[in-house]
């Protein structure tokens, strides 16, 4: 598995997701593109809960983010996440929220993995591993 792998979510929009003017609330695209993260490493077999048991979790470091579209009400979209780029100590996903093939949201997202004491630490090599 290498960085061409893009893994896709689809996700319908639902009333709760939108605002007053009946399209999709701009925070809710990134309730979307976590649950992609989080598909993701399902997808390829990390365990978020052994790694948590061992001390290290996976935090949101920066967000880059673009919107360049708006969904609105029963829309199905699809989350696109893959790796952009993993150093000893940061895995960089691009992640994209379509509507068809029109992108209405793109961003580059940095995480980092932390201790229980909340400082950073390298990825696990298991993490390195699975996502090269």
């Amino acid at each position: 598995m290498g960085f061409a792998m893009i893994y896709t979510l689809p996700v319908r929009v639902y009333y709760e997701d939108t605002d007053m003017a009946g399209i999709v609330y701009y925070a809710n695209y990134l309730k979307f593109i976590e649950r992609g993260r989080s598909e993701w490493v399902r997808e390829i077999g990390l365990d978020q809960l052994r790694m948590k048991e061992d001390g290290v979790v996976f935090a949101v470091r920066r967000v880059e983010a673009d919107y360049t579209g708006s969904a609105k009400l029963d829309d199905l979209l699809t989350v696109e996440t893959e790796v952009a780029n993993v150093t000893a100590a940061r895995l960089i996903m691009e992640q994209r929220v379509k509507r068809g093939e029109d992108v209405l949201f793109h961003a580059m997202v940095t995480v980092v993995c932390m201790n229980e004491a909340g400082q950073p630490v390298r990825l696990p090599g298991e993490v390195r591993k699975l996502v090269h």
